[in-house]
């Protein structure tokens, strides 16, 4: 990792605070001391043994700190800065963040301390368990039920495409207690690992290292403190959390893409063909320019919505939406540049930008695919038109 910031508030300065500005001196040297030395996890094993080191590090970075209360801005240079150095990393903390964030949001301060303490502490590892087969944008058509029994619930379905499965210790999992009622028959719940009737059905392998996998939920026993608010506030819990988070997911981008374009710009200032550096090409200096003024754009869009929650805004779903959405594209476009201009060197699987490459695809389809924000924002622009 070169020796300067990781991440360069410059264009965003006025969005920021002071110790905003302190943080992103401090992220950068963790991340260039602590997380980039760590090699790259080369199979799906890897990436699991490894995620648990970095969440020890984290802790003792004290990195998980501005979860609670949350301080959006700071959570977004951390994301930034870690997506930088290691995408891991950056999954590692952004589970933290999700999973405890609908504890902080439901919770009785009770389950505060049993739930989140643990995870914002580094101590226990959260997951997120949303998705099932028939049920990734449309939250309403969950299948995992959660009946009541025996003073508390019984939860029996299957969840997929969860990060963490497998070792995570603690999981808010979501899961309907009243199927007629769609979206507002959903409900909450804390479950740790060792529950009775709950089984971690297998590990799902991305292309890029990432502990990815399928739960079952096999009669599964709860006690009532477990359920996060009242029977049916999971999908308010679970959408807030989603809005709160979301430009998180555009500051891992802009950091992935942040890191491609100072690749890039490295390599073809080195790199020599027909007598001077590729860098002199105009062609080349055409993609230079459009890498760094996308991430520009990303910046300024990912650090205006987390302004606005910063500022007390109640709800900040149009900005969310339009930070992740064009944020997670654009670093595509960036990183995809970066390997062109690398070359067959950039496919090598020993390339920091094919790294990038694999890692950044996901981006655009978790916590909301591109096309449903690009709804979201049309409907707010509708709604706001028509009052």
């Amino acid at each position: 990792m070169p020796q300067t910031l990781a991440i360069d508030p410059g264009p965003v300065r006025a969005l920021l605070e002071p110790h905003h500005l302190e943080l992103a001196e401090e992220v950068s040297r963790f991340v260039r001391d602590r997380i980039d030395p760590l090699d790259a996890p080369l199979s799906d094993d890897d990436g699991r043994r490894q995620a648990r080191d970095i969440l020890a590090l984290l802790a003792e970075g004290n990195l998980l700190r501005f979860i609670d209360p949350l301080d959006l801005r700071a959570c977004c240079l951390v994301r930034e800065a870690l997506a930088w150095a290691s995408p891991l990393a950056d999954e590692v903390f952004a589970l933290q963040c999700l999973s405890a964030m609908p504890i902080l949001l439901g919770g009785t301060p009770a389950q505060k301390e049993a739930w989140a303490a643990p995870i914002l502490a580094g101590g226990a590892m959260g997951g997120f368990a949303m998705t099932e087969p028939n049920a990734g944008s449309d939250v309403g058509a969950l299948e995992t039920v959660a009946t009541r029994a025996d003073g508390g619930y019984r939860l029996t379905g299957h969840k997929t495409l969860i990060s963490n499965a497998g070792i995570a210790d603690v999981y808010t999992v979501f899961a309907s207690t009243d199927r007629d009622a769609g979206h507002r028959g959903v409900s909450c719940f804390a479950i740790r690992a060792d529950a009775p009737g709950f089984r971690f059905a297998g590990p799902l392998v991305l292309s890029a290292p990432h502990p990815l996998g399928e739960l079952a939920f096999e009669g599964c026993r709860v006690a009532e403190d477990a359920r996060l608010g009242a029977e049916g506030d999971g999908f308010k819990l679970g959408m807030a959390t989603l809005d709160r988070l979301r430009p998180t997911v555009a500051a891992a981008a802009t950091g992935m893409a942040a890191r491609a374009l100072y690749e890039a710009l490295d390599y073809t200032r080195g790199r020599t063909q027909f007598g001077q550096p590729i860098s002199e090409f105009q062609l080349v200096q055409q993609k230079l320019a459009r890498m760094a003024t996308e991430l520009a754009a990303s910046r300024l869009l990912l650090y205006r919505a987390a302004w606005e929650h910063d500022q007390g805004k109640e709800r900040i779903t149009l900005e969310s939406a339009m930070a992740k959405s064009y944020a997670t594209e654009a670093a595509q476009r960036v990183i995809d540049d970066a390997v062109q201009l690398h070359g067959g060197i950039g496919t090598l699987r020993s390339s920091v930008v094919d790294r990038l490459y694999r890692s950044v695809r996901a981006l655009r389809i978790y916590e909301g695919t591109t096309d449903v924000q690009q709804l979201v924002i049309a409907r707010n622009l509708l709604r706001s038109r028509s009052a």
